[in-house]
């Protein structure tokens, strides 16, 4: 048996997110404005394409108050229940969303087949003015939060949302136009069949993403085998094992490995290079590394690569997985 103790001393764990809350208020402010005109006039102007995209608006206003909240909720500090603190609420907040958005999908087509089968009249001009202006809504929510899209998934998610919904409306727009010149009523049910499609092509990479964070899996960015060549590749190091990469959150990676080192502890002076190293090249936040001197004989410590001058931590950079 080994006394296994962290060396944290100096060390801050403050990884809350950038403060997107501004964007958020705003985002929900607009959105929530937007459903009730077009929900009004959707029922106004007969349009199952206005009012199914009210439906998915509303759907994306709950999303971001989801993601809004896991924000708020990954800036606690950890307690004795909760040691990383509630970081973790960001990656349950990407799932969530991505579920919501399934279920808006399912109840969207099952409307849009029932007016294939018998077309209701349209008021196209209304249908398209009011498009319009989701246009230029979504396109402003969507620009608000441009900047976080690339390293938290959170955020991402509520980024594509936008986005897609944008697209949504331009389509929208041109189904009306489509409609008023040439009376094709079936159109209208058509371009929600395609606003299905296209939020269930943006959904997919959402879901599958937060699935896999959400069991620990190896982030998307990071390649196991070029971690450990690097943790081996550091001086002393003869052999590597036992190691293991997770997200902590949208925006943290964490990691655990036991280095063989025959000559003897290295001290902190490694350890600084080694968090240096994992950091700068594959923005590991939380490296902690158990040194062993020799072939099944751990040193007296596990030691945790942290140090007083460690460098500014790099977020999580989501991708789509493969």
């Amino acid at each position: 048996m080994h006394d296994s103790s962290h060396d944290h001393t100096g060390h801050s764990h403050s990884h809350a997110p950038k403060d997107f809350g501004r964007a958020f208020a705003i985002g929900v402010g607009l959105n929530l404005g937007f459903v009730a005109i077009e929900a009004v006039f959707g029922i106004l102007a007969n349009s199952t394409a206005l009012l199914a995209d009210a439906g998915h608006n509303f759907s994306d206003v709950i999303g971001l108050l989801i993601a809004w909240g896991a924000t708020i909720l990954a800036k606690r500090p950890p307690s004795e229940r909760f040691t990383y603190g509630l970081r973790g609420t960001s990656i349950l907040a990407a799932l969530g969303n991505a579920l919501l958005l399934i279920f808006a999908c399912g109840a969207i087509a099952w409307e849009a087949v029932w007016r294939l089968v018998e077309p209701q009249p349209v008021a196209s001009l209304t249908v398209m003015i009011v498009a319009g202006i989701g246009i230029l809504i979504n396109s402003i929510t969507a620009w608000l939060f441009m900047r976080g899209r690339k390293s938290d998934l959170n955020i991402r998610g509520a980024y594509l949302h936008m986005v897609a919904d944008a697209a949504v409306s331009l389509g929208v727009v041109l189904a009306g136009g489509a409609i008023l010149m040439t009376g094709w009523l079936w159109l209208d049910p058509l371009t929600s069949l395609v606003i299905v499609a296209v939020i269930l092509w943006v959904t997919f990479g959402l879901l599958r993403d937060s699935i896999r964070l959400s069991l620990a899996a190896v982030p998307a960015h990071l390649e196991l085998a070029k971690v450990k060549n690097c943790l081996e590749g550091l001086q002393g190091v003869a052999r590597v094992h036992h190691v293991h990469v997770w997200a902590m959150s949208t925006t943290e990676v964490a990691l655990t490995a036991h280095l063989v080192m025959p000559g003897g502890h290295p001290g902190n002076a490694f350890l600084e290079a080694a968090a240096h190293e994992l950091h700068e090249r594959f923005g590991i936040n939380h490296p902690t590394l158990q040194i062993e001197l020799g072939e099944g004989l751990p040193d007296s410590d596990a030691v945790t690569a942290a140090s007083r001058n460690r460098p500014q931590r790099g977020p999580l950079q989501s991708q789509a997985l493969p």
